[in-house]
């Protein structure tokens, strides 16, 4: 980025966007192309011609050469296979360009190879992949040169969807339906269209590339299975908004110009809670946008941080017993003419439709809570939540004190005629304006909570496609717009119908409201009581996705087939076994090529020490010591290596996906933690010169 271009002149830079079709392409085209990407359709074969044309002449004009279908299949990140501009040569041998409306609209890669949950055998390889309009097209910088980008969605031939972005814009096709009857029972004859908008905070570490590649454990996993803590941590809560260190500095830089380049409106910068972590923030977008946008991000930043010799980490605890890293998901409502339903007003006790809305998202997440945490899991995430800084594995929604209390007034009287109002901060000091406040304090422990005009699902991970846990809640409040929509439509007394009805949500799924501390031992206790799921993992979160409720919701709205849900199950069940078994079969080298051998020579060195003071008339009792600790150690980190051993080769006889993947849960798991305990001891015992890789130490602070 050159220091003279402004910030405006480079943003969207490398993005084919309406302004651009607006000046290559005729008007009745680009008539017809807005046309489909807010109303849906077919575009024309010939307009898709005349649009192919113009996405290559502008990308061979910023020096593309090839184009791909960039997709996002249920590997949780994205696909491209790469073809040039190049047709048959001509009479004469001269190259011949070609991308024609076909090549746009539709490609072929192979289906069998992407994780399909029994839906594609080997054999049956046909797979489609179809342009998504209302995403634009992009330009990537890249080592392989620079390609153009069309985002498409992926299909088997039988026409499942075997990718994240089918079933999320399908949910936002139901949810716009729904969402418009609603706003039409209030009267909004204007609003064609109602969105969800969505914004991820991505969370991530950075790690020097040469301590990186030292780490088989970063390289396999994405985080480390040994590690013996820092001396310092992040208990001094120095890190957090601290100054931005200047290799830090640097790569968010350059991180920043490619994003504003690649149209994604990267906002916010800083250093997050635990040492090495950070956080960047988009402006909010359009679902569908901003979940591209955010598998942009995570791409773009492992390629900046390669060319500053940096690495990377996005897994959701790649280091112990410090934050770990999550994406919180805030979403929210909008109508094409810009009112946000989620938007309370000055007097949100009065603000019926809000209310209805609100009671609606109220009856939608405590129905299906369970569907809820499913969306947000994974097995990096298994290792978070409940932890540093991330919400609990209980589903709850926070709406602050202002919210709670208008709740409290419906629930108890079926009248709320009050708020409670923000108020004065006074600062005490003569120089300083005073500050008005909201009217509600943030509650950090939430999973779902309500901040202003919108809500925030904490609970999803830093490594996630942002698609998963949208598509749930668009899908889920559509219903309980459906529902509403259903009642009030047919209402004799509308008035008093929705007050009936915004009381008989709120009343019938308030056990869902928390304001209180979400990490407290005792809100386990009270979420019990009130029949909250409390679902701890990834694996056991799986049976949600295929309930008679969970088939009934996706199946009503066209999101997912009951056939689809299941195939997601079983990859599920398969995707967990295999990092287990990943992550098991790296500790094991690791131990047994780089760990033991280093001890048992450090373990040598003092034995010779010890024997050569004896030769002398000395004794070395603190020598002695330290021997005897390390060889203790050495022999239960042994036991411990040849108990992981075996285990693993027994997971690997289970034929059944679901079995397996409870084997290393419930067995193989904890084995890992038993051979990780002597191996983090020794670390601490061990001189710092033969420990064979890179400590937490030199990971965490050496930037």
């Amino acid at each position: 980025m050159e220091e003279k271009e402004r910030i405006d002149a480079l943003y969207a830079k490398n993005v084919f966007t309406v302004a651009k079709m607006k000046e290559r392409l005729p008007k009745s085209v680009f008539k017809n192309v807005l046309g489909v990407m807010k109303n849906g359709g077919d575009l024309s074969l010939s307009d898709a011609d005349v649009m192919a044309k113009a996405m290559k002449d502008w990308a061979m004009e910023n020096g593309a050469t090839h184009y791909t279908h960039w997709f996002q299949p249920l590997t949780g990140i994205t696909a491209e296979k790469h073809d040039a501009f190049v047709g048959m040569p001509d009479e004469e041998g001269r190259m011949v360009t070609t991308f024609t409306g076909k090549d746009l609209i539709k490609g072929e890669p192979d289906a069998s190879s992407f994780p399909s949950g029994g839906l594609r055998s080997t054999f049956e390889a046909r797979g489609y992949t179809a342009w998504d309009v209302t995403s634009p097209a992009f330009l990537k910088e890249a080592g392989t040169g620079v390609t153009l980008c069309i985002p498409t969605a992926f299909y088997s031939y039988k026409g499942e969807a075997l990718d994240k972005k089918t079933p999320l814009l399908r949910s936002m096709e139901a949810l716009n339906r729904q969402a418009l009857r609603i706003v039409r029972l209030f009267g909004d004859t204007q609003s064609t269209r109602v969105t969800s908008s969505t914004g991820a905070e991505q969370e991530y570490f950075l790690v020097d590339a040469k301590e990186y590649l030292q780490r088989t454990d970063l390289i396999f996993t994405g985080r480390t299975l040994f590690g013996a803590p820092a001396p310092k941590g992040q208990e001094m809560e120095d890190h957090y908004f601290g100054v931005i260190r200047e290799r830090v500095g640097e790569f968010m830089k350059d991180l920043n110009a490619e994003l504003w380049k690649l149209g994604v409106p990267a906002k916010t910068q800083h250093n997050e809670v635990a040492p090495g972590q950070h956080e960047l923030a988009p402006v909010f977008e359009e679902s569908n946008l901003a979940t591209d946008h955010n598998q942009l991000i995570m791409e773009t930043m492992k390629r900046v941080a390669e060319h500053h010799g940096l690495r990377v980490l996005l897994h959701e605890k790649p280091f112990a017993g410090v934050n770990g890293s999550g994406k919180h998901n805030n979403w929210s409502l909008t109508t094409d003419t810009g009112v946000n339903l989620l938007d309370p007003g000055e007097t949100p006790e009065r603000n019926i439709r809000f209310l209805l809305v609100l009671s609606c998202i109220v009856k939608a997440v405590d129905t299906h809570a369970d569907l809820l945490r499913q969306s947000a899991s994974d097995v990096g995430n298994d290792l978070r939540l409940g932890a540093n800084e991330a919400p609990p594995a209980i589903v709850s929604m926070f709406l602050g004190e202002q919210l709670d209390d208008v709740v409290r007034q419906l629930v108890e009287t079926g009248i709320a005629d009050r708020h409670i109002k923000g108020g004065v901060l006074k600062t005490g000091v003569s120089t300083l304006p005073d500050i008005r406040k909201d009217a509600t304090d943030r509650n950090r422990t939430s999973p779902f909570a309500f901040t202003g005009n919108k809500f925030e699902f904490r609970m999803v991970g830093s490594s996630d496609s942002m698609a998963t846990s949208t598509t749930t809640l668009n899908a889920i409040v559509a219903e309980a717009f459906s529902d509403a929509a259903d009642e009030l439509e047919g209402a004799q007394d509308f008035d008093m119908a929705v007050h009936d009805l915004i009381k008989k949500n709120l009343t019938e799924h308030q056990r869902i409201i928390f304001e209180g501390n979400g990490y407290s031992k005792e809100w386990v206790e009270e979420a019990a009581r009130r029949g909250l799921p409390n679902i701890p993992s990834t694996i056991e979160a799986v049976p949600s996705l295929t309930t008679d409720k969970a088939v009934k919701l996706f199946e009503k709205f066209g999101i997912f087939t009951k056939t689809e849900l299941e195939s997601r199950s079983e990859i599920i069940y398969e995707n967990y076994a295999k990092t287990k078994n990943i992550e098991a079969l790296t500790m094991i080298d690791m131990a047994q090529k780089q760990i033991l051998p280093a001890c048992m020579k450090f373990a040598g060195e003092q034995a010779e020490t010890i024997r050569a003071a004896a030769e002398a008339g000395a004794v070395f009792h603190t020598q002695t010591k330290l021997l005897q600790k390390t060889v203790g150690l050495i022999d239960s980190a042994q036991d411990a290596l040849d108990q992981l051993e075996h285990l693993v080769e027994e997971a690997q006889k289970i034929g059944d996906a679901r079995e397996q993947a409870f084997f290393y849960k419930d067995t193989v798991d904890p084995a890992m933690a038993e051979l990780r305990k002597p191996c983090d001891v020794l670390e601490t015992v061990v001189d710092k010169k033969e420990w064979p890789f890179p400590t937490y130490e030199d990971m965490l602070f050496e930037l």
